[in-house]
Parts: structure tokens; C-alpha cells; sequence
């Protein structure tokens, strides 16, 4: 790999990273509010530490793992950092089947936000769909059933991919839609319910929870889990550095949202594409990117005006 294939590919994972945790973002910011300088002084330093490196740095080889159980938990851990050729092949026979569980998380992802989130509308169809809600589970099982059934031929495990990145949206979800409840009824009540403590512990979840959206959404970009770490890591900083200036300057932003939500939809098309065997170049994904989200960027500046 090229230095300017990976300069593109960090860059677009950090771009990526930071606009799909904005919500995330803005509910570290309003959690935050209601906590004592000192609580909020450790969550920005230690909850870092712990975003970066313990969820973004272990997620991507926990996944490796489970994809390639051949090689062991230490050797997924080192797998990224080898030059051995069996190690590589060994990764690269079997991305088929962790492109097809990330394509598929992806793209049920963006359908819940079409159809059921509520959203400011920036393309035309936008509510359309979202009054048509009910037919968000036709259309994502209609998906899956179609990708397993192609994926069945190519190769069964591809297939159990595909459920695996089914089973883990609806987890995932359902922990996201917990934590929203938890958010409404900590912020109604204010800091009265809950110690500082038992906050640290609420947004270390919602940020694990987070976490697997944009570490998911990484292996778009490359497999190699060290530049995944380094796009991650630094979306990270971003996020937190949003959290505790920008955060209210980047809510005027009403569009970006969608932008991070159609990103994702690309971004999981392409790893079913690339599954399906569909050589995508390693710069095409950071430009797409790049080019969704500036898109709704300049969209949103132009509300502004």
C-alpha cells in the first residue's frame, strides 16, 4: 500500500469517525452539563483513554478474530502487525465474510434512520419514507434474505455474515434506543437521580455502543486494523474535543446527520460489493465520503445564511 492510498484511507476514517459520532457527541455534551467540573475533567481524560484504545483499539482485532478463529486471540492481535504471507491470505480469504456482516449492519442502519428516525429533511423522498415507517422490516428483511441467498453460493459462512450483521444491529440498536430513554429521563430530572459515578459508567456504555458504528463502518476503508486504530483514534479526539468547545456551533449544522447516514448506506454497499467479489479501489470509499458529507456540509452552511 502506497503512502498516499493511506493517507487517504486515515483521512477518510477520521472524517467518518467524527461525523457519525456527532450524536454521540451531543449527548456526552448535555450528560456532561448536568456533572461537577472534577467528574467531567476524568470522563474527558480517562473515558479517552478508554474510547480509544480499549473499544476502538480492541473491537477491530476482537473482530479480525471471530472472522479468522484459526489464528488465535494473539494471533489476530498480531496478524495486522505481520508480514507473513500465509497471515495476510489467511485475512484476506476469509473478508468476505466480515464485509458481508459489516455490509449488512450498514445498511440496516441507514434504513432505520430513513424510515423511523426523526430528521431534518435534506433530500427530496426523505418523508416520504419516514411516514411510511412500518415498511422499515420489509425492506431490511427483504435485503437479507436476498444477500444470503447469494451469499449461500458463493459460500455458506458468507451467509451466516450476513445474520451475524443482522443479530448485531438489532443489538445495538437496542441499546441505543435504552440509552435515549435513560438520556430523556437523566436530563427531565436533572443531576438529581444520579451520582457523577453512575454517569462516567452511562456514557462509557453509550460510547461503546457508539463505537461499533464507526469501527463497523472502518473495515469499508481497509482491513488493516493499525490504520483503523489511527483514523479512529483521532475521529475520537476530534469528538471529544467537539463535546467540550463546538458543540452547540456543530447542532446549527442540521444536515450532517444525513450526511453521515448516507455515508454509511455507501460504505455498506461498497464491503457487499467487495464481498461479492467487486474489486472497489482503495481510494474510491475516502472520496465518497469525502464528497456525501461535504455535500450536506455545504447544505447545512447554506441554511445558515
Amino acid at each position: 500500500m502506497d503512502i498516499v492510498s493511506i493517507i487517504l484511507i486515515v483521512a477518510g476514517l477520521i472524517l467518518f469517525e467524527t461525523v457519525s459520532s456527532i450524536d454521540n457527541a451531543v449527548i456526552n455534551a448535555e450528560v456532561l452539563s448536568t456533572m461537577s467540573q472534577k467528574a467531567r475533567r476524568w470522563f474527558l481524560l480517562w473515558g479517552l483513554l478508554i474510547a480509544v484504545f480499549l473499544l476502538r483499539g480492541l473491537l477491530p482485532w476482537a473482530i479480525v478474530w471471530a472472522v479468522n478463529p484459526s489464528l488465535g486471540p494473539i494471533g489476530s492481535f498480531t496478524a495486522a502487525l505481520s508480514s507473513d504471507p500465509a497471515v495476510a491470505e489467511a485475512i484476506e480469504s476469509s473478508k468476505h465474510i466480515l464485509l458481508a456482516g459489516g455490509g449488512i449492519f450498514l445498511v440496516f442502519l441507514f434504513f432505520h434512520w430513513l424510515f423511523l428516525e426523526p430528521k431534518n429533511y435534506g433530500l427530496r423522498g426523505e418523508r416520504f419514507f419516514h411516514s411510511k415507517g412500518v415498511w422499515f422490516y420489509a425492506v431490511v428483511s427483504i435485503i437479507l434474505a436476498v444477500i444470503v441467498w447469494l451469499a449461500i453460493h458463493k459460500d455458506p459462512l458468507m451467509a451466516f455474515g450476513a445474520v451475524v450483521g443482522s443479530t448485531a444491529f438489532f443489538i445495538t440498536h437496542g441499546f441505543k434506543e435504552n440509552a435515549k430513554y435513560a438520556e430523556e429521563k437523566l436530563m427531565n430530572k436533572g443531576n438529581t437521580g444520579l451520582s457523577d459515578m453512575s454517569k462516567i459508567l452511562y456514557l462509557e456504555v453509550i460510547d461503546a455502543t457508539f463505537s461499533i458504528d464507526g469501527v463497523v463502518g472502518a473495515f469499508a476503508f481497509t482491513l488493516s486494523v493499525p490504520l483503523i486504530l489511527l483514523g479512529n483514534g483521532i475521529g475520537a479526539l476530534v469528538v471529544r474535543q467537539l463535546t467540550i468547545s463546538n458543540i452547540d456551533r456543530i447542532k446549527k449544522y442540521i444536515f450532517l446527520k444525513n450526511g453521515a447516514m448516507y455515508s454509511i448506506f455507501f460504505l455498506g454497499a461498497i464491503m457487499l460489493l467487495d464481498g461479492f467479489g467487486l474489486n472497489i479501489p482503495s481510494w474510491f470509499t475516502p472520496f465518497v465520503t469525502a464528497l456525501v458529507v461535504g455535500y450536506f456540509f455545504l447544505k447545512s452552511k447554506k441554511a445558515l445564511a
